[in-house]
């Protein structure tokens, strides 16, 4: 038996990626990409440029997202395409 999380993430990269990029698929990737708890403690919007800004509600919810930004770019790669995302500024 196959677990469901290593069956639904291929379907929802190459679902995601045949829609056209809008802010509610950006922020939609972006709580796939972080999980729920830094999905509900953060704000997003993607910039013309490619740099996606996130506005943290903390901190330490600022901390951590910088700490793990490399696996974050990965994760959205993934799931919205290699040269949509840039870079990540993080600030609370």
């Amino acid at each position: 038996m196959i677990p469901a999380g290593q069956c639904a993430a291929p379907v929802l990269d190459k679902v995601l990626r045949g829609q056209p990029l809008s802010d509610a698929k950006v922020r939609f990737a972006w709580t796939v990409a972080v999980g729920a708890a830094i999905g509900r403690a953060t704000t997003v919007r993607l910039r013309p440029d490619g740099a996606l800004a996130v506005r943290a509600a903390s901190d330490a919810w600022r901390s951590e997202i910088h700490r793990s930004r490399g696996r974050i770019r990965e994760r959205l790669a993934g799931l919205l395409g290699q040269d949509v995302i840039t870079r990540i500024e993080v600030t609370s």
